[in-house]
């Protein structure tokens, strides 16, 4: 990985460029695009944490983080969740770490907030879908769906992610 890697906030300079980031074409299914993303922090500033990451100065991809969610409100049973909510890394730029940098970097926020002990994410499944990912970082399927998608977990044990995934 390279050593350039960086997280930074979405600002009136950067946006356009986060805006027209894509994702490869067979992957547009699984992830909606970064401006969908910035809609939904910008209603949701209180669980949304939308970051643009960067190579140096080349943009490479968008992470957006949530915060403290219930899936299912109405279930006095359901906890609070913290994880990722949305990851695209551009096209041509996969394969290179990148994906996996996001992924430590919102672990890294999670357990500087202190309260929660496992970060989740959901995926939809189906070729080209980004299951296999996650399940090498070392995310586990719950058994629940959020919609129409799997619900993975990882246990925060205060080390860094599995060492055998790239994205």
């Amino acid at each position: 990985m390279v050593a350039g890697l960086r997280l930074e906030r979405v600002t009136p300079d950067n946006v356009d460029a986060a805006i027209a980031l894509k994702v490869r074409p067979e992957q547009e299914p699984f992830v909606s695009p970064v401006v969908k993303s910035l809609a939904e922090a910008y209603v949701h500033p209180e669980t949304a944490w939308p970051r643009l990451i960067f190579d140096g100065e080349e943009l490479v991809g968008f992470v957006m983080a949530f915060f403290d969610i219930r899936f299912d409100p109405h279930n006095p049973d359901d906890r609070p969740r913290s994880g990722l909510w949305r990851l695209n890394i551009a096209d041509g730029r996969q394969g290179r770490g990148y994906g996996r940098f996001a992924v430590e970097s919102v672990c890294e926020e999670i357990r500087s907030r202190g309260n929660q002990s496992r970060v989740t994410v959901t995926w939809g499944e189906g070729e080209g879908g980004p299951e296999e990912f996650y399940l090498r970082l070392g995310f586990r399927r719950t058994g629940e769906t959020s919609g129409d998608q799997v619900v993975g977990e990882l246990e925060l044990d205060g080390e860094t992610i599995s060492t055998t995934a790239s994205t």
